[in-house]
């Protein structure tokens, strides 16, 4: 009883984390986006790891947590104030705000939700040895795990079959 439960917890695990890695990688419906928080800028409100929902919104308010795209990497900052469309942010736990400017059109959206700790294992999935870590080896495993499941499945037809052509 014990294995099943470990199997079955495993199993909801990895499909928890392909779900998350497949939205990070797909449109969500209604604008939602999912992205990692890689530094500690945002601490304590957004933890590093943490997972943050984003949505792009029409407008955007001085205190509200953003989204967005000024290096290779999206960055998550408040906003400190608003002039001509320009946003100046800063991370709650930097001394001065950001020295870029942040323009409406590099805002991906406003922050909706935070889920600590839960980008550390879909960044690690996102990474070759968490690929097949994560996902070659345990789908593997299940893959083989049921391959047996139908070979014993099969063994049992033909003793049955065999019994019932002896009676």
């Amino acid at each position: 009883m014990k294995k099943k439960f470990g199997y079955w917890l495993g199993l909801a695990f990895l499909a928890t984390i392909a779900i998350f890695l497949m939205a990070l990688i797909l449109n969500l419906p209604n604008g939602f986006k999912l992205y990692t928080v890689q530094s500690g800028s945002m601490q304590p409100v957004i933890k590093i790891g943490s997972l943050v929902v984003s949505q792009k919104a029409a407008d955007y308010k001085v205190g509200e947590v953003i989204t967005f795209k000024n290096a290779p990497v999206p960055t998550t900052h408040r906003i400190q104030a608003i002039k001509d469309s320009i946003y100046t942010t800063k991370g709650d736990a930097n001394d001065i705000a950001d020295t870029e400017p942040v323009r409406q059109e590099q805002i991906l959206g406003k922050v909706v939700l935070s889920l600590p700790y839960l980008g550390y294992p879909v960044r690690f999935v996102k990474t070759k040895e968490g690929f097949i870590g994560l996902i070659v080896i345990p789908a593997t495993i299940i893959v083989y795990s049921e391959i047996l499941n139908i070979k014993n499945e099969i063994i049992k037809l033909k003793k049955r079959r065999n019994e019932k052509n002896f009676s």
